[in-house]
């Protein structure tokens, strides 16, 4: 089943539930894929935003929450990071299962052989290669240093 179309029937199951929180998170997605898609018609793409874009759009809006519920905490209002983190669990609902980090290296190894990297200069193809395969199953600012590392 396609990721918009797994999102609107929670969405619908949610309002049926009466699940306030599930809810108005599930809107928030909604919102922000609505967003995109307004914006890639702007730019003559009358598809909107595909598969991969709103893997991004879910993984971004779960960092942002992760960062939020991190600084809640660290000023002492834990009501609110736990109100993060209920919404996190939401959006995670619809990521793909995370990569450990033993497959995110064998994925960086993989990727360098297949672009052929030998150098830094090489990172942005195997950067461009790993978010094709791997968008919303990693976490790219981890894997940046990584990839680093194996180029160097």
């Amino acid at each position: 089943m396609a990721l918009r179309t797994r999102i609107t029937d929670a969405l619908k199951q949610a309002m049926k539930d009466k699940a306030a929180g599930r809810l108005s998170t599930l809107r928030l997605i909604n919102a922000a894929i609505k967003d995109k898609d307004i914006a890639a018609r702007a730019t003559g793409n009358d598809d909107g935003v595909l598969e991969g874009e709103v893997l991004a759009i879910l993984g971004k809006m779960a960092k942002q929450r992760m960062e939020s519920a991190r600084a809640y905490e660290e000023g002492g209002r834990l009501d609110l990071a736990e109100r993060e983190r209920e919404e996190i669990t939401v959006i995670e609902e619809f990521l793909p299962r995370q990569l450990s980090e033993q497959e995110s290296a064998a994925a960086v190894d993989a990727a360098i052989a297949e672009v052929g990297a030998t150098s830094l200069r090489d990172m942005g193809k195997v950067i461009g290669l790993l978010k094709g395969k791997y968008t919303g199953q990693m976490d790219f600012g981890a894997v940046g240093p990584v990839v680093k590392n194996r180029l160097s």
